[in-house]
């Protein structure tokens, strides 16, 4: 029987050769930062502080003030993401961010989960607007 030490100190060495390999790789994080009806930015970087700061950036840079500017949503590693843009039946309006998916086919699926109408009836309208890739380049959803 392995002793709690040696399961210890092989999860602590399975981990971080798992994040030498990341990093050796070159893969990136995605972060989105949100100025409500302002201003946003979405930006990769080799981890959470760099991609916030970098969003953070663009945002405030955009017409968003600092301290509107909020961190929304972080993967790692960023693989493909989607922009769902969402309205209450209230009126309300915002955007949620699912990102880390496999695939766009993937990134779009769960778009459609996330507005799902039987699942959350009181939305009045939702969908997918942007795609991002792994290293935070953007395309428009096209609308149906």
């Amino acid at each position: 029987m392995i002793g709690r030490s040696a399961c210890t100190l092989f999860l602590a060495l399975l981990l971080s050769v798992s994040a030498v390999q990341a990093e050796e790789g070159g893969r990136k994080g995605i972060a989105f930062v949100q100025a409500p009806e302002m201003s946003s930015g979405v930006c990769t970087g080799a981890n959470a502080d760099e991609a916030f700061a970098c969003a953070r950036k663009q945002c405030v840079d955009g017409g968003g003030t600092d301290e509107d500017c909020v961190a929304m949503s972080y993967c790692f590693p960023a693989l493909y993401s989607v922009e769902v843009s969402i309205l209450h039946k209230e009126g309300l309006h915002w955007e949620e961010f699912y990102c880390g998916w496999e695939s766009k086919e993937a990134a779009l699926a769960a778009a459609k989960v996330a507005c799902d109408r039987e699942r959350r009836p009181d939305l009045a309208e939702c969908a997918a607007v942007f795609l991002y890739d792994e290293d935070g380049n953007g395309e428009e959803v096209p609308q149906e």
